[in-house]
């Protein structure tokens, strides 16, 4: 059957993020992960190679055949610029043709700020990427806090900037960059960090938990985001607590650090330091109950193979989040057996701009 051009430039596309992710690194390889025929994956291999897209050099050998020809992309080919924030500061990376991290930078955001300031950040940190950036840019990807609207790329709802409210971000860095600019939510993001440089590359089930200001999770579910009839999966934030008020105020990171300390204030600016001081405090056990019972509702609900923890309470170490799955299977004894993991991300506080990058990548289509 005859291809359209937006079905052949999304095929192309695929092609090269087959490649990209190693998940296909020959001719051969790529037919059968894509179920394509070899003289039809050779006419768009072909295509890509005289685009200066992909490069085929070296002799991969299999466990039995002939050593077949090893297909890469080419790292020059261009850039992606992956942007993440939250109340507090701007992240932005940039990350080559190759889905290989090149350059990292923050921006804080003053106290106070508003949806114009926040827009104004989120363009100057893309243009301080492009200033030392070679090649040309081909896509923005965009991590916003709280629940966005990717379809038509505006933020939603976030309660930590006062006027965070059906804010269009997609449009304007569109505008003033000229290129494709993708929206999720920051978490989500996270989630595609950890499929493309973290410990999900060869995982289709997993959760990001993301207690950091309030308290969210990202889910993958069969190699996909899932994002819920109304963009808002995973805001577990607000479900009503034992005692009163939303989970937000008793598991965010700063809700913990006060229960740690025990004090009643604001949290300190280098929240990961403070609460790396407190790990062992006796109000720790507590804290690790309440952690246990949202992580067996979780799994009760998602059957996943992996949590992925992010934010400053990773600085709790993993005699903590050790404490928190033993705790989970003595509430939950229909748990014991399958409880999966939980990690502390090897990824940095950059995770989630290297996501925002990692979106941009996966939507980037050429032109034909």
């Amino acid at each position: 059957m005859r291809k359209t051009p937006v079905e052949q430039s999304r095929l192309i596309a695929d092609v090269i993020l087959h490649v990209r992710s190693g998940r296909a690194t020959s001719r051969r390889g790529l037919a059968n992960e894509m179920g394509l025929s070899p003289s039809t994956t050779g006419l768009y291999v072909d295509m890509l190679l005289a685009g200066n897209l992909l490069v085929e050099d070296g002799l991969e050998q299999g466990p039995v055949g002939r050593p077949k020809r090893r297909l890469g992309t080419v790292p020059e080919a261009g850039w992606f610029a992956g942007v993440e924030f939250h109340a507090g500061r701007v992240q932005a990376v940039r990350v080559d043709f190759s889905g290989r991290h090149a350059h990292t930078l923050q921006r804080p955001l003053p106290a106070g700020s508003g949806r114009d300031r926040v827009r104004q950040e989120l363009a100057a940190a893309v243009r301080a990427l492009a200033a030392t950036a070679p090649g040309r840019l081909l896509g923005i990807g965009v991590g916003a806090p709280g629940v966005v609207d990717p379809v038509r790329g505006i933020g939603l709802q976030y309660d930590f900037i006062h006027d965070w409210r059906d804010v269009p971000v997609a449009a304007p860095l569109a505008v003033d960059f000229g290129v494709p600019v993708t929206l999720e939510n920051n978490l989500r993001v996270i989630a595609l960090a950890e499929r493309w440089f973290g410990g999900g590359r060869d995982l289709d089930d997993y959760v990001v938990l993301g207690p950091r200001r309030g308290f969210g999770v990202a889910i993958m579910h069969r190699g996909s985001l899932f994002s819920g009839a109304h963009q808002a999966a995973g805001e577990v934030g607000n479900w009503a607590w034992p005692g009163g008020g939303e989970m937000h105020d008793a598991l965010s990171a700063p809700a913990v650090w006060r229960r740690l300390a025990g004090v009643d204030g604001p949290a300190p600016e280098e929240l990961h330091v403070a609460l790396a001081a407190l790990a062992d405090q006796p109000a720790g056990h507590e804290v690790a109950t309440d952690f246990a019972r949202v992580i067996g509702w979780l799994q009760l609900l998602l059957d996943t193979e992996v949590f992925f923890l992010h934010g400053p309470l990773t600085a709790l170490g993993a005699g903590f989040w050790n404490e928190v799955a033993a705790q989970a299977t003595v509430l939950m004894p229909r748990l014991r057996g399958r409880l999966p993991r939980i990690l502390v991300s090897d990824l940095d506080d950059a995770a989630g701009a290297l996501g925002a990058a990692s979106l941009a990548m996966e939507s980037w289509q050429p032109a034909v």
